[in-house]
């Protein structure tokens, strides 16, 4: 059973990103929430493949994808993806820094911070790793909602 620490952390990881979605505007909302969607979809399948590799160790047991691995995904990931996208889309080099400083801040200071929480740890990745290993997928989103635009634009035609 998730401690209740780990299960208020969850709920709040989950609701506060969501709920910062109302101010990001109807006709954004519409615009990004494809890329969005697309990356928590590549994200599930990503945290599927570092909870098999034991890349990060969850404090509470019984450890299960559903209550560690997936508030991750279905919280922060898309509403941070749409609002950065809606913040810096059309300037690549500001999308990419606003990105690193994102995920730098979470690899290299939150993850610890988490750590003295009890909530997860770094297992098998160096903080640099990790940081890899969220960074990356900034440049796959760009390009999602890069098509998905092109798509729209050919559509009106």
């Amino acid at each position: 059973m998730a401690s209740r620490r780990h299960s208020i952390f969850n709920l709040t990881i989950i609701l506060v990103p969501w709920l910062s979605l109302l101010f990001i505007g109807k006709r954004s909302f519409k615009r990004y929430s494809g890329a969005g969607i697309f990356i928590v979809v590549f994200e599930i399948i990503n945290h599927l493949y570092g909870h098999k590799r034991k890349w990060w160790k969850f404090y509470d047991k019984p450890r299960l994808f559903i209550k560690d691995e997936l508030p991750f995904s279905v919280g922060p990931y898309m509403p941070v993806s749409m609002w950065l996208l809606k913040i810096s889309y059309g300037n690549f080099k500001k999308f990419v820094l606003l990105n690193a400083i994102a995920d730098g801040l979470f690899a290299f200071i939150f993850i610890d911070v988490l750590k003295k929480l009890k909530i997860i740890r770094l297992n098998r990745l160096s903080h640099f790793q990790f940081f890899i290993y969220l960074h990356y997928k900034a440049y796959i989103l760009y390009g999602v909602q890069f098509l998905i635009d092109k798509i729209k634009r050919y559509s009106w035609y």
